[in-house]
């Protein structure tokens, strides 16, 4: 989407403002002052397994799903191929743009070394070696992790939606399963240790730094793309799927989703004996997406789906209610203005999470209030991005584009 024409479909609307939700908590969560503050608290990851990104890697596929199967079927696998690398491109500027920030300001800011020394690794003293590995994405910093997954995840993305687009989207999703639950009983681990091997051969010490695996986090990006890509194509019926009368899969996602958020309040609380949490660890790898967070996630997905689709046309007074009150939210022309752009206000928000820890360990520990003002004001700065790209609109003589649909 342009930064001249910021208006969005209607059927958009809600997805751009969940995106913008995500980036918000995402920020909420990532920011760092000594000893913690209320604002972190109050987020919907305190209540189960699931956090922002697993959200926001789902709709980063629904929504190319959504967008490029027509392209797909129109243009070819080539031509469409070819803007979806040109994007990658894009991004992975986005990306190396964002290190070279950090790492220059780390010369520069005089607290900003030993703030983001646990962040940044080895990257400061550790020689050109790791910043030639981190332009390959195989040496991450602390939060910079998202954009290079969406990278790999565009590059690989043509041929896996020309397979959507030709019917057989049923092998592409088989395919992604099968790799999660490779990952799962660990067959990757002899190509991790390839990598590592490589890498150690280069600069002594030298291996990978990554928050998720890539090979398990796929199934929640690819399986946003098939069910985009059957939107796209009318292939689904939404408004079937999460009708007010189907209530067995409604039922049995709350179950699940009221079942973990049991098992992490306990957990939190220090309720659960030491021999359940030592055999449900085995399950609980956020770093490769194991059962606890798949499961958790398509329960909630399905939960928040029902109530905003079905939820204002329920019988009960309640759902009603709550369905409404999600879609006045993630209808909020703030929230949807950040998921317009989301991607850049993503490495944005990078850069404000390093320059405040720089300046809470300069000047710290803050005040309670005050980190809750700078994380308010944190919040408000996300827009900023966002605002520079839809400027033309804003400023033109047709207020319309950047307003929103009722």
């Amino acid at each position: 989407m342009t930064a001249a024409t910021p208006q969005a479909p209607e059927r958009y609307e809600v997805l751009d403002g969940l995106r913008g939700y995500f980036l918000v908590f995402m920020l909420l969560n990532h920011l760092s002052f000594q000893y913690s503050y209320f604002l972190v608290k109050v987020n919907h990851g305190e209540l189960g397994f699931v956090q922002d990104a697993q959200g926001f890697v789902f709709l980063s596929g629904l929504l190319i799903g959504m967008v490029y199967a027509g392209r797909m079927t129109s243009r070819g696998l080539l031509a469409t191929g070819t803007i979806m690398w040109r994007r990658a491109l894009e991004l992975f500027v986005y990306a190396v743009s964002c290190l070279a920030i950090i790492l220059v300001l780390a010369r520069l800011l005089p607290s900003a070394q030993a703030a983001w020394k646990p962040w940044l690794g080895d990257l400061l003293g550790g020689g050109p070696a790791y910043k030639v590995a981190a332009l390959f994405l195989l040496y991450q910093p602390t939060y910079m992790d998202i954009l290079p997954q969406y990278i790999v995840y565009l590059i690989a993305a043509p041929p896996l939606l020309w397979l959507c687009v030709h019917g057989k989207w049923h092998w592409m999703a088989i395919g992604s399963a099968l790799l999660w639950f490779c990952v799962q009983i660990g067959f990757h681990l002899p190509l991790s240790g390839y990598i590592d091997d490589a890498l150690d051969s280069a600069k002594g010490g030298l291996a990978m730094r990554t928050t998720f695996n890539m090979l398990a986090w796929q199934i929640v990006f690819m399986g946003g793309m098939v069910l985009g890509t059957l939107t796209r194509r009318g292939t689904i019926d939404w408004r079937g799927v999460f009708s007010p009368g189907r209530r067995v899969l409604m039922n049995a996602s709350l179950a699940v989703v009221v079942f973990f958020m049991c098992i992490k309040l306990g957990w939190t609380a220090g309720l659960l004996p030491a021999e359940m949490l030592a055999r449900f660890g085995e399950f609980n790898n956020r770093p490769e997406f194991s059962t606890v967070y798949l499961l958790n996630f398509a329960a909630l997905a399905y939960l928040v789906g029902w109530l905003l689709t079905a939820g204002p046309q329920s019988s009960r007074r309640f759902e009603r209610l709550v369905g409404a009150l999600l879609n006045r939210l993630f209808r909020l022309r703030f929230l949807r203005l950040l998921g317009r752009h989301s991607l850049q206000v993503y490495a944005w928000h990078v850069v404000l999470v390093y320059l405040l820890a720089a300046l809470d360990r300069q000047t710290g520990p803050l005040d309670e209030l005050v980190k809750n003002l700078l994380a308010v004001m944190a919040v408000a700065a996300l827009a900023l991005p966002a605002l520079w790209r839809e400027r033309r609109a804003i400023f033109s003589a047709e207020p319309d584009l950047a307003s929103a649909k009722p």
